[in-house]
């Protein structure tokens, strides 16, 4: 693997890292700031601005990058990461709590000029498997990220920041000295327009033949969401398993998958496509997720492990198949639109799905993972619109 690669996927980590490692301290730390024992709806704002800055700002980090080049506006956003983390650090207020927050999803929106540079570097047989290496490194950060904040902050409860701020600045520091530009700026002037998050969206609705692939994005990261939200509550009503028991399935979830999507998206689009891979990999997680509703014992779980996570092999495949929908010179707006419509899943799907299993938690609740079923069936009839590469300007 190259020194770039290794440079892109260590800063994906971090943010995800970055994004984890707030969870367990998060109640604690405003119970701190706020002298209030009732924090909850704190947290879901602070998670919601999250998402919203990376909705709003992927697109503009990504057009920014194609005018600038992607290394200036990764080595900003990086910097700006170590920052905010120090800010979060030494924070006495709340207001300067959701400041830190909202620029951590301006930084956190970076994704997209890391997905351009994969794109850029990578020639069209290797992007599944970069892809799925991308995602890999993504889960393996998300896993990371809360072991690391609730140990450190057992310690001190601000010095995750700390150790998240020196690891940004190790990460913007070996990015300085050792990232090159990946492509060739377009030399077009950034002007107010450039910077105006509803023009790649319009831009992109335009493109007919591109919404089935946004609406893929949309549904794949919604069901993401699912796991999120239910798989403890879940669990402890099910199987009555306490919290290393949820832990410990759902690191071995997050193992698996980053397995899966380390090594066998390329394989598999090589022997079943891109569309081919896709479909494997929805049906792969549709025949888990109806063994997960029907359970009653948690071992069936574990065993079932591994065939969910074969499910993650359709994501790389899609994103190798969006990346031949636009010319080299739109790669970073396209990836900021996909970014955005993956931020806006998880403003959304929070709520639909957190609804769906009060409502069915006192009955079966195992039914939820046949609404997740449901979500991946709507998203067949895309997959077979999809356009294997029809290149716009």
């Amino acid at each position: 693997m190259n020194k770039p690669l290794v440079i892109i996927f260590t800063t994906i980590m971090l943010d995800a890292v970055g994004i984890g490692l707030i969870f367990p301290i998060l109640p604690s730390l405003l119970r701190e700031v706020t002298q209030s024992e009732n924090v909850a709806p704190y947290i879901g704002a602070m998670i919601a601005l999250y998402a919203g800055m990376q909705f709003v700002f992927a697109p503009v980090l990504g057009a920014l990058s194609d005018r600038l080049g992607r290394r200036p506006v990764l080595l900003i956003s990086l910097g700006g990461a170590a920052i905010n983390y120090m800010c979060l650090a030494f924070a006495p207020s709340l207001w300067l709590l959701f400041l830190g927050r909202a620029i951590a999803g301006l930084t956190g929106a970076n994704v997209s000029v890391a997905m351009a540079y994969i794109t850029d570097i990578s020639a069209e047989g290797q992007r599944a498997r970069r892809f799925g290496l991308f995602s890999a490194m993504f889960g393996a950060g998300f896993i990371i990220g809360p072991v690391l904040g609730g140990v450190l902050g057992d310690h001190w409860l601000r010095l995750p920041f700390i150790v998240a701020a020196a690891l940004n600045g190790g990460n913007l520091a070996l990015a300085f000295f050792m990232l090159p530009e990946s492509r060739k700026p377009n030399g077009e002037k950034v002007g107010l327009a450039t910077l105006n998050p509803l023009r790649p969206l319009r831009w992109a609705a335009k493109m007919t033949h591109v919404l089935p692939i946004l609406l893929l994005f949309f549904l794949f990261s919604a069901t993401g969401e699912a796991y999120a939200i239910c798989w403890a509550l879940w669990g402890s009503d099910t199987f009555q398993w306490g919290g290393l028991m949820i832990g410990l399935s759902l690191g071995t979830f997050g193992g698996c998958q980053a397995l899966a999507q380390a090594f066998l998206p390329g394989p598999a689009v090589r022997l079943l496509g891109e569309r081919g891979a896709i479909v494997a990999g929805i049906a792969c997680a549709c025949t888990a997720l109806t063994m997960m509703a029907l359970a009653n014992q948690g071992w069936i779980i574990f065993a079932i492990l591994p065939l969910f996570a074969l499910g993650g092999i359709g994501v790389p495949a899609l994103q190798s198949l969006a990346t031949r929908q636009v010319e080299d010179a739109l790669q970073g707006q396209f990836q900021g639109v996909l970014a955005s419509v993956v931020s806006l899943a998880s403003i959304t799907a929070p709520v639909g799905f957190s609804s769906a299993y009060f409502s069915v938690q006192a009955q079966w609740p195992g039914a939820i993972w046949l609404t997740v079923v449901a979500v991946y069936a709507l998203s067949l009839p895309l997959v077979l619109l999809l356009q294997p590469e029809r290149k716009v300007r």
